[in-house]
């Protein structure tokens, strides 16, 4: 393990241009160093961080232009997190974004029980302390545990808001492979309330009203007899475990979901069943983040990825092709 190194504070000054005469301070900053949004302005500013000519800033202070604006970026909090040189399959990489194939088995966030090991202590020693967004480390989306697949990841404040702006509008494309029990329709849509379940707070159900929406598609890419299918599932919206709940509810569990039914399903089947076998090739839910297609945060061009077929889904595909 390696330990994250200190940080001493960061000097930053500027001149405001003319163009800047009438606007909030917090506003100004923004726009002198595009890499700090408005809320962390706001931070500094409630922490006596920033100078205007010398003198403390104002909160509510407006530029006339000219002024000699100083600020002092203290150094992040500690946050018990330990950086850590664990092994990343990295799919695209530029100055403000890598797009990760993240593999099954490996926790996004660090959490209770899984302090380490994490997408995010790989990304602490990757990136170093100056990563943005805290300790989320310039995540703009989660996978599950077992999930696999493409995972985005910022590199500045900048990158980091146009990307979060960008899920948030939608203009992000997220397909996944998913391999499910039975013989579902050729395609289909679903657009259902959904939330926590009532009873165990750990899974979400779309049987009960909500004030949320999921809105999932799929096509059937492969067919395997009545028994399962290999489908492309889109996400319209982005809820926990939205697949999951999805096609399980639909009566279609993914092979090999302890939570939602896939497992309960194959233990009903024989020994020797090609889906049953096709569970213990791959071990856990199939689920692949395959393509994610969202506009690049800096030049605005759509980019489009594909993480490849992993080798434990390539395993439990043969199963079935074989029969």
């Amino acid at each position: 393990m390696i330990a994250r190194p200190p940080v001493t504070p960061e000097r930053r000054g500027g001149v405001a241009p003319p163009s800047l005469a009438r606007e909030r301070l917090d506003v100004a900053i923004t726009r002198l160093w595009p890499d700090l949004s408005r809320a962390r302005a706001q931070r500094l500013l409630a922490d006596g961080a920033i100078r205007v000519d010398g003198r403390p800033a104002r909160r509510a202070a407006r530029l006339r232009g000219g002024e000699r604006i100083e600020l002092e970026l203290a150094p992040p909090p500690p946050s018990g997190l330990v950086a850590q040189p664990l092994p990343l399959r990295v799919l695209l990489e530029d100055e403000d974004l890598l797009v990760l194939d993240k593999a099954a088995g490996m926790v996004v966030h660090p959490a209770r029980g899984t302090p380490s090991g994490t997408v995010v202590n790989a990304l602490l020693h990757r990136l170093g302390p100056g990563a943005p967004g805290g300790a989320r480390l310039g995540l703009v989306h989660r996978l599950d545990r077992e999930t696999s697949g493409c995972l985005v990841v910022a590199r500045s404040e900048v990158a980091l808001r146009a990307l979060q702006a960008a899920f948030k509008a939608r203009a992000v494309e997220k397909t996944y492979l998913a391999l499910c029990h039975g013989a579902p329709p050729d395609e289909g849509r679903l657009d259902t309330p959904y939330g926590r379940h009532p009873v165990d707070r750990t899974r979400h159900t779309s049987r009960r009203p909500a004030a949320r929406r999921a809105v999932t598609t799929w096509r059937v890419r492969e067919r395997f007899g009545a028994a399962a299918a290999l489908l492309e599932v889109g996400l319209e919206t982005g809820r926990t475990h939205q697949i999951r709940v999805h096609l399980s509810e639909s009566g279609h569990p993914l092979v090999g979901d302890a939570v939602y039914g896939g497992r309960r399903r194959e233990a009903r089947l024989a020994p020797d069943a090609p889906v049953r076998r096709a569970a213990e090739a791959i071990g856990r839910q199939a689920l692949h983040a395959w393509r994610i297609a969202f506009p690049h945060p800096r030049s605005g061009r759509r980019i489009a990825i594909e993480a490849p077929i992993p080798e434990d889904l390539a395993r439990a595909l043969a199963v079935l092709r074989r029969g």
